[in-house]
């Protein structure tokens, strides 16, 4: 295994890591601008022309915690390349694919390239000098909203003026470059220290549960919510994750390791993850909407696809902008007073939204926006800060991949809460049910709900060990990453 020495330059390689993370975010809401046009392109149904998205969500989700794991044992710049070839040969599938067979299969690939955020976020840590991290794991976080911001306003325009296939391969192009980045100029973590070999039932029990789960959020619209299938897929659920969590607290190196996840920290934090994660995302399902529908609802914008995505594009560009205020704000009071502070900017968006909607102006949501995405931006540096600082450096990458798991999970139920709520309340447009004003306005007063319920559990997370340790300026030695010593043998031997 590679083992040089940290780079001389912190600096490129946290902006290389920073834009592995935009080119997955970028994967992520790269078919936002053809969902309307799928069914057509394949001739296909709306319903089967969907799994473009939900593969996608499967895969990332089942090979998230796979690939923190297998970056903690086999290294996590190695881990970080190898996650790359599916997301380029992802892309290559997508847009050679003249079905939506292929496509599906495509996306699914690229959905397992998803894990290259957390592994990156961990990489930071054997990579970066201490007093770097705080900021740079900021920054790393932030790449994300920058990814999203860029996807929608770029791949409208590169649909509405050429081949939607070029979509595809200028992410291919785009993996390519990273990959080649990440050899030339970043270097290897430090040595494995994790022993033992990889939990391979433990993967499959936990992917059927992530399966049955999110196949059950994210399609119980479509089935009905009290079909057979929904609901055997939650008792499913019911049934697998005990039985994977059982399995998982008889091993010695198990795929999660369940006893430094219920560590009062990282248990609270991963809580926390999940709401911010539902909060982060339910506006990014309503503020599109507003932009787009017709004017003649009296609530509507009746922008373009291209000009809604330029719209949310500095919302994204404002987590960036904030990441280094964020850092600035865990240095000096913690990461936890910091996740705080951006679940109630979070919230306190929303609740510019409820007046705000049905405005006439795109310059209201574009407000609301940016202070959304600022509290997420603070939020999103905040969170694998007090993760790293709670767990020993042979877990790192398992666990901040397990905590983006929880903010997927979050984003999943947000997709199938929002999309209710949307469906419910309706006007009758042309003969046409729309999501009605009301709709949209209980659909922000949840995200404010869920931002402020979010800073609540925030508060609460009990950060220990050292002032450096709780404050993210130095995760890598003994005492940010040792057991305290009421939890003498959270890591050691396990029945």
């Amino acid at each position: 295994m590679d083992t040089s020495p940290p780079a001389a330059r912190p600096g490129g390689v946290v902006g290389i890591l920073a834009f592995a993370g935009i080119v997955a975010a970028l994967t992520q809401t790269l078919v936002v601008p053809l969902i309307a046009e799928l069914p057509k392109l394949f001739d296909t149904s709306a319903s089967n022309a969907s799994w473009v998205i939900t593969a996608t969500l499967l895969a990332a989700a089942v090979s998230t915690p796979v690939a923190g794991r297998l970056g903690d044992m086999y290294g996590k710049r190695r881990m970080l390349l190898v996650s790359l070839a599916p997301l380029v040969l992802g892309s290559a599938v997508c847009a050679l694919a003249s079905s939506v067979g292929p496509m599906i299969a495509g996306r699914g690939l690229q959905g397992l390239g998803m894990g290259v955020v957390p592994l990156g976020i961990s990489l930071l840590r054997d990579v970066v000098p201490a007093e770097r991290l705080g900021p740079s794991i900021a920054v790393m976080s932030a790449s994300m909203g920058v990814g999203g911001a860029l996807g929608l306003p770029v791949a409208a325009a590169i649909a509405e003026n050429t081949s939607w296939r070029v979509l595809f391969w200028v992410v291919a192009a785009l993996a390519l470059a990273v990959g080649a980045l990440i050899l030339a100029l970043v270097p290897g973590d430090r040595p494995a220290t994790v022993s033992g070999g990889f939990d391979l039932p433990g993967a499959i029990g936990l992917g059927s549960a992530l399966v049955c789960l999110l196949l059950a959020v994210s399609k119980g619209a479509d089935w009905g919510w009290g079909s057979a299938t929904t609901l055997s897929l939650f008792a499913a659920v019911l049934v697998l994750l005990p039985a994977w969590a059982r399995w998982e607290l008889r091993l010695s190196h198990p795929l999660v390791d369940l006893r430094v996840a219920a560590r009062p920290q990282v248990l609270m934090t991963n809580a926390a993850s999940v709401l911010v994660g539902f909060a982060m995302y339910a506006q990014s399902l309503v503020v599109p909407q507003l932009l787009q529908l017709p004017e003649a609802t009296g609530y509507g914008l009746g922008r373009s696809m291209l000009a809604m995505g330029l719209w949310m594009a500095p919302a994204g560009l404002m987590m960036m902008a904030m990441s280094p205020v964020g850092a600035k704000l865990s240095a000096a009071k913690g990461p936890k007073v910091t996740l705080a502070v951006g679940s109630l900017l979070v919230a306190a968006g929303y609740g510019l939204s409820v007046p705000l909607i049905g405005s006439g102006s795109p310059w209201s949501l574009l407000l609301v926006t940016l202070v959304c995405n600022a509290g997420v931006g603070f939020a999103y540096g905040a969170m694998p800060a007090l993760i790293m600082s709670a767990v020993p450096p042979s877990e790192t990458a398992s666990a901040n991949s397990f905590n983006a798991l929880m903010r997927s999970i979050g984003t999943s139920f947000a997709a199938a809460v929002i999309g209710v709520v949307l469906a419910r309340m309706t006007t009758d447009f042309g003969g046409f049910p729309l999501a009605s004003e009301s709709g949209f306005r209980a659909a922000m007063l949840i995200g404010c709900a869920v931002g402020l319920a979010a800073a609540v559990v925030a508060a609460l997370i009990p950060v220990r060990g050292t002032p450096a340790a709780a404050r993210g300026a130095d995760t890598s030695g003994p005492a940010a990453t040792g057991p305290s010593a009421e939890e003498p043998e959270a890591s050691g031997a396990r029945a």
